[in-house]
């Protein structure tokens, strides 16, 4: 079988991670700025402030685009450019960029898909409270209604938040990312938050007339070290893969919930929308076994029996494949997009001016396969985004990794197409 017809395929990027211009034209502060700067929070000291100057580069970043054949670009907007306060009025400047990239991209032939959550909540609504308050997600309604009010009429795809599993696990849970916060378990009301957010950003695009709206989520499929430590994977699995998906698409919450104070009796109903798509990121399978102690039910155990990525991460398509599985096994699924799928190696330009990354080639034609695989046994995929276009901030990690199709110098700013950006064109064109 063939790809479906209108399959899309695209590169995904996300707006702290590139955009820089932190505070230029109204934009006001993120969680992400703050932690940054922040002594110890990112490695070297590393910020976003200038990233990859996409906010004054993109045609640039455009025409690379173009220049691969993309047919959809998935981008992020920021909160903080948009309502820099995290509530009242629009900052028309905000918008005047995305209007311009909009544009931009439909003039190049390329469909914009809009993601309005990629963690850069403005730090006043963090100073009240951030996720952990039910007020949040009536903000981020707010806002999303005024973007789709600018934008609906030429944006095709909307995605609500970005893998909120990582906000309320590493960024207040574990401390690792912004806003830094060390809760553990008292971590989830932040979970049932970021849900209602979704729920209620449905509705406020819908009364826009956005064209399709959908979330994206993180997935790792949950492997137990021994049969015995079966329970320890699958309370991973209920953590990760179900507490983001099952409200949405089933109603409900998995058990580890429970009976939580902050959950209201029309909640689950607003939460579980229908929704026109659901993105699907996948990086690598997680080990676990029975916890040796601490207030977590799992512990995480190396995968060391396949190759990694420069991050470490184990290389495991089948994997990819086996998740694509067992979501179309677990849910009456919406149409899925592969939304982020890609890999970071330390990729540096050779004296004759060439990166050669034949490693992400490697992982990318093996993760396609696997989803090539999934479409032909009939699970119903429209698209695919490889993470990442370019080189950018990687969170805590700072300028370390490098994720991009093309390598960006950030001293200069010179994006240098990679061996793997003519791969994929080539792909795309044979598609």
């Amino acid at each position: 079988m063939g790809l479906p017809e209108g399959f899309r395929w695209g590169v995904a990027t996300a707006a702290y991670q590139i955009e820089g211009a932190v505070d230029e034209d109204g934009r006001g502060p993120s969680t992400w700025d703050t932690f940054a700067h922040t002594p110890g929070r990112v490695r070297d000291g590393h910020t976003g402030d200038v990233a990859c100057d996409h906010y004054h580069r993109w045609p640039e970043d455009v025409a690379l685009m173009s220049g691969l054949g993309v047919g959809a670009y998935r981008f992020s907007i920021a909160w903080p450019r948009v309502q820099p306060s995290g509530s009242g009025p629009v900052n028309a400047k905000g918008l005047d960029f995305y209007d311009r990239l909009v544009d931009g991209l439909l003039a190049a032939g390329i469909s914009p898909a809009a993601t309005l959550y990629h963690w850069d909540l403005p730090q006043p609504l963090e100073d009240a409270g951030g996720w952990l308050e039910r007020d949040t997600a009536y903000r981020f309604a707010e806002f999303s209604y005024l973007a789709a009010e600018r934008l609906a009429d030429r944006v095709d795809m909307w995605i609500t938040l970005n893998e909120p599993v990582v906000v309320t696990a590493y960024g207040y849970a574990f401390a690792v990312y912004a806003p830094g916060k060390a809760l553990l378990m008292d971590a989830l009301p932040t979970a049932h938050h970021q849900l209602l957010a979704h729920g209620l950003a449905v509705t406020a695009l819908r009364s826009r007339n956005a064209r399709a709206v959908g979330l994206t989520n993180h997935y790792s499929p949950a492997w137990a070290a021994t049969p015995a430590d079966q329970p320890a994977a699958d309370a991973f699995d209920a953590f990760m893969n179900r507490l983001f998906t099952d409200p949405v698409l089933l109603g409900r919450y998995p058990d580890l919930m429970g009976d939580a104070p902050y959950i209201r009796s029309a909640d689950l109903s607003v939460i579980a929308s229908p929704i026109d798509f659901l993105g699907v990121n996948y990086y690598q399978p997680t080990r676990l076994a029975t916890p040796s102690e601490g207030p977590l039910p799992f512990d995480m155990v190396d995968i060391t029996e396949y190759p990694t990525t420069g991050m470490g991460w184990p290389i495991v398509p089948d994997a990819f494949l086996s998740l694509l599985r067992t979501l179309d096994a677990r849910y009456d699924l919406p149409p899925l997009y592969i939304t982020e799928n890609g890999c970071s190696f330390p990729d540096e330009v050779g004296a004759d001016g060439t990166v050669d990354d034949s490693s992400r080639i490697e992982f990318l034609d093996a993760h396609i396969k696997a989803m090539r695989t999934a479409i032909d046994e009939g699970i119903d995929i429209r698209g695919y985004f490889a993470w990442s276009l370019l080189d950018n901030f990687e969170w805590s990690e700072g300028y370390h990794p490098r994720f991009g199709l093309v390598h960006v110098d950030y001293e200069t700013q010179k994006r240098t197409p990679k061996k793997s950006y003519a791969w994929y064109r080539d792909l795309i064109a044979s598609s």
